[in-house]
This record gives C-alpha cells, sequence and structure tokens, in this order.
C-alpha cells in the first residue's frame, strides 16, 4: 500500500481552513509533522474527512500539543533548516540541515 509519502520527519507544516480546522481554532497554525498512521489499526483521533486510511501527525507548538489530520488539510512548507530534536535518553541532539538532511551532534547545554 503506498501513500504518496511526499514530507519529510520534522518538516514544518500549515494546518489548510475548514470548517472542522477552524472550528477547533487549528487553521493557519503551524507545527512539525511527526508521521502517519493507519487509523483503522490505531484507532488515533482523525480531524478531516477520511476518504482512505491515512492520516498525518503534526505537533503544533503554540498549544504543545499534537493532532492527526486528513492529508487534505496539511500543506507541508518544507524543511526546517535548524530545527533540533533529541531523545531524553540521549546525549546527542539532531540538528536539520540545508540539504534537508540531518547531522547529530553534543546536546547543548
Amino acid at each position: 500500500m503506498s501513500f504518496g509519502i511526499w514530507y519529510k520527519f520534522m518538516d514544518r507544516a500549515k494546518i489548510k481552513k475548514s470548517e472542522e480546522t477552524d472550528r477547533r481554532g487549528l487553521a493557519g497554525l503551524e507545527g512539525h509533522i511527526y508521521g502517519w498512521t493507519t487509523p483503522s489499526v490505531t484507532g488515533v483521533d482523525v480531524i478531516g474527512a477520511q476518504d482512505e486510511d491515512f492520516a498525518i501527525n503534526v505537533f503544533i507548538e503554540t498549544l504543545d500539543e499534537d493532532f492527526w489530520f486528513t492529508k487534505d488539510l496539511v500543506e507541508v512548507l518544507g524543511p526546517e533548516v535548524g530545527a533540533v530534536f533529541s531523545l531524553d535518553a540521549s546525549e546527542n541532539e539532531n540538528v536539520r540541515l540545508p540539504d534537508g538532511s540531518w547531522k547529530q551532534r553534543p546536546k547543548r547545554q
């Protein structure tokens, strides 16, 4: 099964305007893409009309919360150069480079 994935982990994304995103106060907000899932397997609550068994997870920093959206509600803005992610148990962090790849470095104090 192919969903034509056109984005990468931690790409910047903007939530598109729809009746449901407006009602929830999410339209126009930006965040980072964390991944995707098949809702029929995971049972996540998806925002948007589910025409296919696919949802994208976007973490919205200003709300400190992530949401699952149908792909028609997510505008991918592309890689955010300088974005950083790390795991709590790791001594390293990863920083996004201009070409979209990641470079590992020691965590900054």
